[in-house]
């Protein structure tokens, strides 16, 4: 008895001794990996202090408009008509704390996430000072930790994307899980379905074929998989039912109807104000007095949405460089220094953190996702404002920011390298790496001007993919 009473004592002593020299293995190599990149690390801590400030002056989250609908479809799983359920999946994943703070609070760790990526993407063969230049932005751009306290999906889509990006860079490229993340990245926001054609074509480029076609499967089912559930529920094809009437709402802002000619059932949707006199593009979907509103019917029925396409399809074929212009009107917004007012004050005062508590949703299906809200939190989900860690985080964002004409410069920086190389005659036989997050920052920016309108919180995803492209393109090999 007394032996194995020792014997069990020796055990236990052995098992300490070993989680310690465990504990102190880890420790070492954290303090080595410190030691490594001072200055990433630094950058590092002052991003998560932020965020800890922010979490503790707006409790538990802030609220955008979106944000309601996407809890219906958390606590009444079905496809929404005009968003993709995969933010309200990710919301359903933490359902089990019963706590918007933990929802907002993971999303500021995906911010870090990204952060980290890209600084670990850029660093890999290039200078450590380019890396943290890289990562800077998306870790301490106020504009960027406000987005990811707000609960929208735009965090959790960034997140996605980088990281699809990043693992797409190696030399060997899972296929499977970069094709899964596309797939989660489109069923959060649809603009993520032209990436898995950008990402398979850099498969292409960089003569991986196989891996191409690997890829493009393990995107496509997924999203194929959702189509069904869609169609089994408004038997409807596609993975939403507004397409149609944010094009519509797109072509608002150019569309004319005497040049057009459409037939008389378009006709109703005209609006006889120049186009210099209309309001935003997202008041032809949202407007009570809208020409598609005021039609018999919720806005997003499948007639009012076949109706929509046709009108939006003729505009374009009939206006093409007029829709050019406007797309490219909208474009040039994410590259000014300033940021003036726009669509309207409501919405850009919801990217800004505010002095008074927001006031309630006033919408019919806001509403009803407030009641849903409150069954999730298992309480009052008002957000409060706590000083004075609120009022640091005011000021902070009155401060720090990438300006729309520094993301355009960052932008520059690949292809004037590129250039650079040419005239030094260096020479690869593969594509530049940083070819692939240059392009997808692009699509980023360029495809909701050309879908929809111009809106903030859409740039700021394309920011991390365009500093690390401008990060990887003065390495000295391509």
């Amino acid at each position: 008895m007394r032996g194995g009473l020792a014997g069990a004592v020796s055990m236990v002593g052995q098992g300490a001794t070993g989680l310690s020299g465990a504990a102190s293995r880890v420790w070492a190599r954290a303090a080595g990996t410190a030691r490594r990149h001072p200055w990433f690390v630094a950058l590092l801590a002052v991003a998560t202090a932020l965020r800890v400030i922010t979490m503790l002056g707006y409790r538990p989250a802030l609220w955008f408009p979106d944000s309601y609908t996407y809890v219906v479809t958390v606590m009444r799983p079905r496809p929404d008509l005009v968003r993709p359920a995969g933010y309200s999946m990710f919301m359903k994943l933490l359902e089990p704390f019963r706590s918007f703070a933990v929802v907002a609070g993971v999303q500021h760790l995906l911010g870090l996430a990204v952060g980290v990526l890209v600084y670990w993407a850029a660093s890999r063969k290039g200078p450590r000072w380019a890396a943290t230049l890289a990562a800077a932005p998306v870790l301490l751009d106020a504009y960027q930790i406000e987005l990811e306290h707000l609960l929208v999906s735009d965090t959790l889509f960034m997140a996605l994307v980088v990281a699809a990006v990043v693992l797409a860079m190696r030399d060997d490229p899972p296929a499977v899980a970069i094709g899964l993340l596309l797939a989660a990245a489109t069923l959060t926001r649809t603009v993520g379905l032209p990436l898995i054609v950008v990402v398979a074509a850099w498969m292409v480029l960089r003569r991986r074929p196989r891996k191409a076609t690997v890829l493009l499967v393990a995107a496509l089912v997924p999203v194929f998989a959702y189509g069904a559930w869609f169609y089994a529920t408004y038997q409807r094809l596609g993975i939403v039912g507004a397409n149609g009437v944010f094009l519509y709402a797109r072509t608002m802002s150019f569309a004319d109807c005497e040049k057009m000619r459409p037939p008389p059932d378009l006709a109703v949707l005209c609006d006889p104000r120049p186009a210099g006199e209309r309001p935003p593009s997202q008041e032809y979907v949202w407007s009570p007095g809208a020409p598609l509103v005021k039609l018999p019917g919720e806005t997003f029925t499948r007639e009012n949405e076949a109706l929509a396409m046709r009108f939006a399809l003729l505009a374009i074929r009939t206006q093409p460089l007029d829709y050019l212009a406007s797309v490219g009107g909208e474009l040039v917004r994410s590259f000014m220094w300033g940021r003036p007012v726009y669509p309207d004050a409501e919405i850009y005062g919801y990217y800004r953190f505010p002095a008074t508590p927001p006031a309630a949703p006033t919408r019919h299906a806001a509403v009803v996702g407030a009641d849903f809200a409150r069954e999730y939190e298992q309480g009052d989900i008002s957000t409060r404002i706590v000083e004075p860690y609120a009022g640091w985080m005011r000021n902070y964002q009155e401060i720090v920011r990438l300006p729309g004409a520094v993301l355009l410069v960052i932008l520059l920086v690949p292809p004037a390298m590129a250039v650079t190389r040419k005239f030094r005659q260096v020479r690869s036989s593969q594509p530049a790496r940083w070819l692939l997050p240059w392009t997808t920052a692009w699509a980023l920016l360029a495809t909701p001007p050309a879908v929809a309108e111009f809106d903030y919180r859409y740039v700021l995803p394309a920011v991390p993919l365009a500093c690390l492209a401008a990060a990887v393109s003065i390495r000295r090999d391509p």
